[in-house]
């Protein structure tokens, strides 16, 4: 404080009451100042606080959690029961990191697909098809430099923004608002906040000699902006005809249900699908699954139920969890298994086919309830799988909130959530042992420089399919151990060749 904030006086004006005045403004004022220093410096600690005790709160929801659901419980060093015994070790344990830090410390090496998610909100939206999105879905691999990246559009979703400006199935683009795609930057770009971004097209040079691709921008650019779109799971529908057989095509890209934000029933949309293809008497159906990451188990036993109809209360397919889930429910060996259905939740009788044999297409994105049709069908019906490995997701998750009552209230504090693994899935005869995909009968990849028209009779994979049906046969169909170990070198070789870069193709389940 300056005394030049004071009128200027003489020495003969300076007397005593004078001095008196000024020390008492001078105390005051610091007085004031420490008070005013000390509360914002209690504020800083009463804040650090809170932040701490939440921090905990949400950390011990975690491990908890992971404690009991957790498929890989028992095998993580972190998760043990006797973790809780020591009151002031089990804080310093929970403190030593930020929530998501903390959840992915507890994870299993194997485990590749639990994730946790700050909003439940947002990760219930996703989980129904409900996301911020322009519409335009992609896949990314790298270029013959090992370095660049670039984007190519696998299908555009209805009434999206994407679609309103034109993306097509087909387009390639390699920069992301001017900004060159590479390794190290494709996340921040294609992943960020950001409600919009301008994608710059490119054309495809495909060396056939080293079997990789280069990218060259043809400088035009595309903004698309992010809205909430909610996606129907039934991309494509219709019936063809080849050799006097009727086939139905159906392209399922997520397995939902019930959306409550929309009051929107997907499950009764299926059944109608079928009920067209039964009215219309379909011989045959094509399952185009190459883009399905998964979602609802209960869904996928809808459309098992619905592509046969002969199986009802037949074991679908069988569930492993940790023992502390099996313990509970050991005398409920019902809760181990799931049946063929013959009606929805809401009492709709399903418009099943019956069919002996069904036709499912995949690509190294098909995942989890994609997998669990092949799988889980392959007992009782023939299955013909045709298109890429699948990504190997034998497994289910379920959601996990912080609840804080048996009402199902939940915690208010925060809104963190977790997706973690909780159980192996197998089929009626116990097999599960597919980490590495499912291994096709027919292996025939998409192919970049012509990619085709969805749902279209001259498509690669959906044309594969159709040849099959008219009666044409291909040495690939696996039926021996012998092709299938081929199958697996040539995979082994493919993936090399392709230099394909599976880049954020998370399954939903």
């Amino acid at each position: 404080m300056s005394l030049n904030k004071f009128p200027p006086i003489t020495i003969q004006e300076f007397n005593i009451k004078y001095i008196y005045i000024h020390l008492i403004t001078i105390m005051i004022f610091i007085v004031s100042c420490s008070k005013d220093a000390s509360d914002e410096l209690q504020d800083e600690i009463n804040i650090e606080d809170q932040e701490r005790e939440l921090k905990l709160e949400i950390n011990d929801f975690i491990w908890e959690g992971l404690n009991y659901w957790y498929y890989w419980q028992e095998n993580v060093p972190n998760l043990p029961d006797s973790k809780v015994n020591n009151a002031t070790a089990y804080e310093a344990f929970l403190d030593r990191y930020e929530p998501n830090d903390f959840f992915n410390s507890l994870k299993h090496p194997d485990d590749r697909f639990s994730w946790i998610q700050d909003d439940y909100e947002e990760l219930e939206n996703l989980l129904q098809g409900v996301e911020l999105s322009n519409g335009m879905e992609f896949g990314l691999f790298v270029e013959c430099n090992n370095t660049d990246v670039f984007g190519y559009v696998r299908y555009v979703q209805k009434n999206s923004d994407a679609e309103a400006k034109g993306i097509t199935r087909g387009m390639f683009f390699n920069t992301i608002n001017n900004i060159r795609i590479n390794r190290d930057n494709y996340r921040d770009l294609l992943y960020s906040d950001a409600n919009s971004y301008s994608i710059g097209t490119a054309t495809l040079d495909y060396d056939n000699t080293d079997n990789c691709a280069t990218l060259y921008s043809d400088e035009n650019s595309f903004n698309l902006i992010k809205t909430v779109l909610v996606q129907s799971p039934i991309y494509i529908e219709k019936i063809v005809e080849v050799d006097n057989k009727k086939v139905g095509y159906l392209m399922y890209n997520q397995f939902v249900g019930f959306v409550e934000s929309e009051n929107k029933d997907y499950n009764q949309e299926l059944n109608n699908v079928f009920l067209n293809f039964k009215n219309n008497n379909v011989d045959e159906l094509v399952v185009d699954l190459r883009y399905n990451p998964g979602g609802s188990s209960y869904t996928q036993n809808i459309l098992a139920s619905l592509i046969t109809g002969q199986f009802t209360n037949a074991i679908y397919s069988q569930r492993v969890f940790n023992s502390k889930v099996t313990d509970r429910y050991k005398d409920d060996q019902e809760a181990f298994i799931t049946r063929f259905q013959s009606e929805l939740e809401s009492g709709s009788s399903l418009n099943s086919l019956n069919l002996t044999r069904v036709y499912v297409l995949t690509t190294s994105s098909s995942a989890s309830s994609s997998e669990g049709i092949i799988n889980n069908l392959d007992p009782y019906i023939d299955v013909i799988h045709i298109g890429d490995y699948t990504v190997g997701k034998n497994s289910g998750s379920i959601t996990i909130k912080d609840y804080i009552n048996d009402d199902g209230d939940v915690n208010p504090n925060h809104k963190y959530a977790m997706q973690p693994i909780v159980t192996k899935a197998a089929n009626s005869v116990g097999f599960a042992d597919f980490d590495d995909g499912l291994v096709p009968d027919i292996y025939l990849l998409e192919s970049l420089s012509n990619l085709g028209v969805l749902g279209d009779v001259d498509e690669k994979l959906f044309k594969r399919a159709l040849d099959h049906i008219s009666g044409e046969t291909f040495s690939s169909i696996i039926y021996q151990e012998k092709l299938r170990k081929m199958k697996r070198e040539i995979k082994t070789e493919n993936d090399k060749k392709k230099q394909i870069l599976i880049l954020d193709d998370f399954p939903i389940e």
